[in-house]
């Protein structure tokens, strides 16, 4: 098959390890011609090219800015996005028809290039929804459904609308997505409806306890602490008001140290209490050398997640597959939509308490303390992963609709 895959991932190469590339490979492994469209932005000065690997075609295709720069800018160049890759399609893909085409939320405005290539190619389409946009920024008070603000939201509700009617199959990252997508699209039928989640193609991790050491010695980090870490964007779906409490609450803790690497809209918060509070059981860590967080990650003993109390979307966040690739328990503190908890409990790899709960929290931070109890529910963190969310089940789902009948 001739299968097109649109992103907004600036990637240059499917050999890099992420969500989408680990599912590209599983395309190629298996014999499919691949071509790609994967942006870079203005800023970068980089010009539009095709990187021709054979079997895979990667189109850098050169867009407006969405990042490092003004909040006009970023909406205009995402509300332009949906021609330039149409434009690109044509340009660059005119000779070649397409059987499937791949494409992700974030963004909901590739719309019109996806409808072009159904309609030329009578192609099929598959939606991999990782963010249901608009009603996560109206849960967050970032849009609302009536004035000025409303306008904005019913402009990209109705392509969000668009974008759901296009797709023949929709593959959610929970059975909770399924639900709310139902619940909230009454034109959608359940039969193009999947769970198709986050996955990763596991690597094996095999650290020696001599470089976990040096890391930590590095980095300045407890040797004698159970070390929580949370790592990934610090931005405002990620409910940073309840990791500061958690931080302060434990600061008497004589077995726990909490250590942040990341960046985001709410790193600067975090920072000024770093910078005034100067708690002892924690760490706030911005750009690492990526070999550098790898060890460091890797040498931590627990996962954190955290969501904002207020999401009515239930969320899967795609950070609990590095935590499980290391064998490391998780422990969530989310809203109570996301059905994370019920997989947690499924797999016996974590826990679970609603975000805002600081006594439950502190319980399980306790809990989570005990070396042996670490080490039983880690390694059902690896195998859950192995036997769920891994890059060749999430192909096989997919494939599963060409494959029938034959």
């Amino acid at each position: 098959m001739n299968v097109l895959f649109l992103t907004l991932i600036d990637f240059s190469t499917i050999d890099e390890y992420g969500l989408y590339t680990d599912l590209m490979r599983e395309f190629v492994k298996d014999g499919h011609n691949l071509y790609i469209i994967s942006p870079t932005e203005k800023w970068k000065n980089e010009p539009t090219k095709i990187m021709d690997y054979g079997k895979t075609q990667i189109l850098k295709l050169q867009i407006g800015n969405t990042q490092k720069t003004t909040l006009l800018e970023k909406g205009i160049s995402t509300v332009t996005l949906e021609s330039k890759f149409k434009s690109a399609i044509k340009k660059y893909f005119n000779d070649i028809r397409f059987d499937l085409v791949l494409y992700s939320t974030p963004p909901i405005t590739l719309q019109k290039a996806v409808e072009f290539v159904k309609t030329r190619d009578q192609a099929k389409s598959y939606l991999l929804l990782k963010d249901i946009f608009p009603q996560n920024a109206v849960d967050l008070g970032m849009l609302k459904t009536d004035g000025v603000k409303g306008i904005i939201y019913k402009y990209f509700r109705s392509k969000e609308e668009r974008l759901y009617a296009i797709s023949d199959y929709i593959g959610c990252m929970s059975d909770a997505n399924i639900e709310f997508l139902l619940d909230n699209n009454r034109s959608l039928k359940r039969s193009s409806l999947e769970v198709c989640p986050n996955c990763i193609d596991p690597m094996d991790i095999a650290i020696s306890e001599d470089r976990k050491r040096e890391i930590k010695q590095k980095y300045e980090i407890p040797l004698d602490k159970t070390l929580f870490i949370y790592g990934g964007n610090l931005g405002k779906p990620q409910g940073i008001h309840f990791l500061l409490e958690c931080i302060k609450n434990n600061e008497t803790s004589p077995h726990a140290f909490f250590l942040i690497v990341g960046s985001g809209t709410e790193f600067t918060k975090l920072q000024q209490y770093f910078h005034q509070g100067r708690p002892e059981n924690a760490k706030l860590l911005s750009q690492l050398p990526r070999s550098d967080y790898e060890v460091l990650a890797n040498a931590s003993d627990v996962g954190l997640i955290f969501l904002d109390p207020r999401f009515t979307v239930p969320n899967f966040p795609s950070r609990m597959l590095s935590y499980m690739q290391a064998s490391m328990p998780v422990l969530a503190a989310t809203d109570v939509n996301t059905d994370i908890n019920e997989v947690l409990k499924k797999g016996n790899f974590g826990y679970w308490c609603e975000s805002g709960n600081l006594k439950e929290f502190n319980l399980l931070v306790n809990k989570l303390c005990d070396e042996s109890l670490r080490a039983e529910i880690g390694k059902n963190a690896r195998t859950y992963l192995e036997n769920h969310y891994t890059a060749k089940h999430s192909y096989e789902i997919i494939m599963r609709h060409f494959n029938e009948g034959k």
